[in-house]
């Protein structure tokens, strides 16, 4: 009877514990579908964020947007002349590489307007607004190329600046500026308020004015390496431009133009999309070829920068030794003699960098002791003359020391001899009797010293009398004696 008074409290502790552990679990999965719902609810909420944040759609001016597009286009009357001014303005900023006067021109330019009227138009399927923006973008390019070319067709004009050359050479960078600069300026212009800042910043980035003033440097002196570099950089600018504009346009669905022949409409939607999509596609590969040159040029810049780290002295930039159009990394290399070990190692170091079907060509002297002869020649030349320099400027300043005391002397005398200059009229008209006067030094020695006399001759009026003349000379001594600063002037009458 106890056994089983035993086993039925057992029963009932075990039964009591699943119960617990029954009501635990419970809990446990109330509380699970507690969190998930609030992770659901969060990422509901996330996701409704995102959306709101990122969403370009909402707000959409569409027909103003169209208008202000339409009525940017035109490079006509005022427009046109506001162009011809930016582009001298910037021409003038290139040409003192001054960044802040460029700057200043981009923000006045008009050149957005046909790049993206041409984009908006594919885009919309408007063939008359495509037309005139094609039209519109060559009186552009034409126009701002001939004005760059007037400013700098002037020979004073013609140095080549860092700022000129810069615009000369694209890289993949412009590409990605102009493709985010598109972005941001026609999603600015689709708001229902303008924002000018961004349109504004948009300009600046982009930078299409620079190499349309580049163009027209190079054609003014000759150079069509710069003419043809700095067009390049300026239609892949205006291509991913305008298909940035094309892009958005699709993504907003602005509402596509309507012909009244239907089939007329689908062969121009035919043709737009058919360019576009040739449009885009050279954009890829310009992009791709870009990019590849890019890549080849910064591994090849460290493999040089490896090289130069073990020690060896290469002559020239680096950039300098990079053919990408060869694809040849040329060194010119200075210093030790490298033997074949040394070049059979750097070239099978290539392929460490990406550049395995890469051509490495060096070019070294076989015995440089001729070129330190050279060196050590040129650095005694330097001595010498900078020996001579420094004794033509010791000499040159004892000279001028000596001219300096000649001319205080010489002012010292000239002091006099003006003064007398001065008092001659006055002499004239105290001493009417007067008929002529003269004035001399003369040397006076009793063989012990030599002494300096001042002597004024006088030739007096016939009709004056003697003791009148006399007084005269008295008076005359004494003015001159406290009007010249001289003692002892001795004064002679001349008949």
């Amino acid at each position: 009877m106890k056994e089983k008074k035993e086993d039925i409290e057992q029963r009932e502790k075990e039964q009591k514990v699943k119960k617990q552990d029954k009501i635990q679990d419970e809990k446990i999965d109330e509380q699970k579908e507690e969190v998930q719902k609030e992770f659901k609810g969060f990422f509901e909420s996330l996701k409704v964020f995102l959306s709101e944040l990122l969403n370009i759609k909402s707000g959409t001016d569409k027909e103003a947007t169209a208008a202000s597009i339409r009525k940017g286009i035109s490079m006509k009357g005022q427009t046109a002349w506001i162009l011809v001014f930016s582009i001298f303005v910037a021409s003038i900023g290139l040409n003192i590489s001054s960044t802040a006067v460029v700057i200043g021109a981009m923000l006045i330019s008009p050149l957005m307007g046909p790049i993206l009227g041409i984009g908006f138009s594919v885009g919309i399927n408007d063939v008359d607004t495509l037309i005139a923006s094609l039209v519109n973008f060559a009186v552009m390019v034409v126009l701002s190329i001939l004005t760059s070319f007037l400013f700098f067709s002037i020979p004073l004009f013609q140095q080549e600046t860092p700022e000129l050359i810069a615009r000369t050479q694209p890289d993949v960078r412009d590409v990605l500026i102009a493709i985010s600069g598109g972005l941001a300026l026609i999603i600015a212009i689709s708001r229902p308020t303008s924002q000018f800042n961004t349109v504004a910043g948009v300009a600046i980035a982009t930078a299409l004015m620079p190499p349309l003033c580049t163009a027209g440097f190079g054609l003014a002196i000759g150079n069509f390496t710069y003419f043809g570099g700095a067009l390049f950089l300026f239609s892949i600018n205006s291509i991913f431009i305008a298909l940035a504009a094309f892009a958005i346009t699709k993504y907003l669905r602005f509402p596509m133009v309507k012909y009244i022949n239907q089939a007329k409409r689908k062969r121009i939607s035919h043709l737009a999309m058919f360019v576009a999509s040739i449009v885009l596609t050279y954009s890829i590969y310009l992009f791709y070829q870009l990019y590849i040159e890019e890549k080849f040029y910064n591994q090849a810049i460290n493999f040089i920068e490896d090289i130069e780290g073990e020690g060896v002295n290469i002559i020239g930039d680096a950039s300098e030794s990079i053919n990408y159009d060869d694809d040849e990394i040329k060194l010119y290399v200075f210093g030790s003699e490298y033997g074949s070990n040394d070049i059979k190692r750097w070239e099978n170091s290539l392929s460490e960098f990406g550049l395995k079907n890469t051509k490495l060509t060096i070019l070294q002297s076989q015995n440089d002791s001729r070129v330190r002869e050279d060196i050590d020649e040129i650095k005694n030349l330097y001595i010498n003359s900078h020996k001579i320099l420094t004794k033509r400027e010791e000499t040159i300043l004892e000279k001028d020391e000596r001219i300096a005391e000649l001319e205080k002397d010489l002012r010292k005398y000239y002091k006099k001899e003006v003064l007398i200059g001065e008092i001659y009229n006055e002499i004239h008209i105290n001493y009417e009797h007067i008929e002529e006067l003269s004035f001399a030094r003369e040397f006076k020695t009793n063989f012990k010293k030599i002494d300096t006399v001042p002597v004024i001759s006088v030739i007096w009026d016939s009709k004056i009398k003697e003791s009148d003349r006399k007084l005269q000379e008295k008076k005359l001594k004494k003015w001159l004696e406290a009007r010249l600063k001289i003692g002892n002037i001795t004064i002679r009458t001349s008949e």
